[in-house]
């Protein structure tokens, strides 16, 4: 008796959601028919695209509004989007500490652009971190667009849990994982960039 007043809840919850997921793929898909539809500005490789039509090697089916030919022009134009000069710049990408997440892509896509890459990474992770970036097996990782390997100008430890070494619980302070890492709260990491 209980569950059945959380179960229709749940169902409607679940409804509503799907419904909006709904109007949000027929919006998108509105929206990317009128962004990406064909035009004289369009790439030659990507105008006058039929059925029968080859990209890349591939078969196009243009039916109406084709998957492959709005992916090929979104890619195109995200590319065109991240053509950006920072060279001269300096990016600090917080919450690094592997070559496979997003904050490893994003410190990736701003050296393609130029910027200075400095990394902050949570303290206990700090040193397999950096052993992990001295391997060869990581170079594919770093590789940027023109074949050169990325650089971090410097790894920095940071414990954005804490503002100020005031904050840093004694338990914290005593850890073997913190220990010999320097300096790691908010305050002392952008001190330390400044």
């Amino acid at each position: 008796g209980a569950m059945a007043p959380l179960a229709a809840r749940r169902s409607t919850g679940l409804a509503a959601v799907a419904g909006a997921l709904g109007l949000a793929a027929g919006s998108l898909q509105a929206l990317s028919r009128a962004f990406l539809a064909p035009s004289p500005s369009s790439p030659p490789a990507l105008r006058g695209l039929t059925t029968g039509s080859t990209l890349a090697g591939a078969s196009v089916d243009v039916a109406g509004s084709s998957d492959v030919l709005a992916q090929a022009r979104a890619a195109l134009l995200a590319r065109k989007a991240l053509k950006v000069d920072l060279t001269g710049k300096v990016a600090f990408i917080a919450g690094v500490a592997d070559t496979s997440g997003y904050g490893w892509a994003i410190a990736r896509e701003l050296a393609n652009a130029g910027a200075t890459v400095l990394i902050g990474t949570w303290p206990p992770v700090l040193k397999l971190f950096e052993g992990t970036l001295k391997k060869a097996s990581t170079n594919e990782a770093r590789k940027l667009d023109d074949g050169s390997l990325m650089e971090i100008a410097k790894i920095y430890p940071l414990d954005a849990m804490f503002d100020a070494p005031e904050d840093v619980p004694e338990d914290v302070k005593n850890n073997k994982r913190y220990a010999g890492v320097g300096q790691y709260t908010i305050g002392e990491v952008v001190e330390q960039v400044k």
